[in-house]
């Protein structure tokens, strides 16, 4: 079927009699470029391709310090990593010890197109709080090191800045270490070395 488009400064005439003014014109097309940038932001990309190194399953040797410089108390543990929500996020499952009790934690992982950084939340079965962070890729996304803050329920302390950063050593082997921010490099509360099984 024919249809008659008449353009006027004001309007545009369909055949149908069907009037769209020019800011109609200009909204439908800010909707399209709208959806557009939504389906970039929600689509997973390169960042997310970086962290699928961590997918598996995995042994872990963790070790806590009390104190900076002082013996580490040393535990094993295992965790199992998978894609989650259509490959948005990484979850992992951990199965660890805390104070000789084992314990169960939950974390997820991804990368936030629109503020173009990784972002990670932590919950476990042993505290009613989320450790939220969020940071940087380096040296290829081989080196993430994300911050955010926590209270600490053992010392009473409130907004304890907190860093934590994986490293790739290898496609079976990463590092998770976590640091206390308020003391600087020397503040390295944990580290958790994964060989895949």
């Amino acid at each position: 079927m024919k249809q008659d488009v008449h353009d006027t400064e004001s309007n545009i005439t369909t055949g149908k009699g069907r009037q769209w003014t020019g800011d109609e014109w200009k909204s439908a097309a800010d909707k399209e470029e709208i959806q557009k940038k939504m389906e970039a932001a929600a689509t997973p990309g390169p960042a997310h391709n970086a962290l699928e190194v961590f997918v598996g399953n995995w042994k872990a040797e963790v070790k806590c310090w009390m104190e900076p410089g002082g013996p580490p108390n040393v535990s094993q543990a295992t965790a199992k990593t998978r894609w989650t929500l259509n490959g948005h996020f990484l979850e992992q499952e951990f199965h660890g010890e805390m104070m000789g009790k084992p314990f169960t934690g939950r974390s997820l992982m991804g990368f936030d197109n629109t503020k173009q950084k990784f972002n990670s939340v932590w919950v476990s079965d042993v505290q009613t709080s989320m450790f939220t962070s969020e940071g940087k890729g380096e040296n290829g996304n081989k080196i993430i090191t994300l911050e955010g803050k926590t209270d600490c329920a053992m010392t009473g302390r409130k907004d304890v800045p907190m860093k934590t950063v994986f490293r790739v050593i290898s496609p079976d082997k990463h590092i998770f270490e976590m640091y206390d921010g308020s003391k600087g490099e020397s503040g390295k509360t944990m580290e958790i070395t994964y060989t895949r099984q």
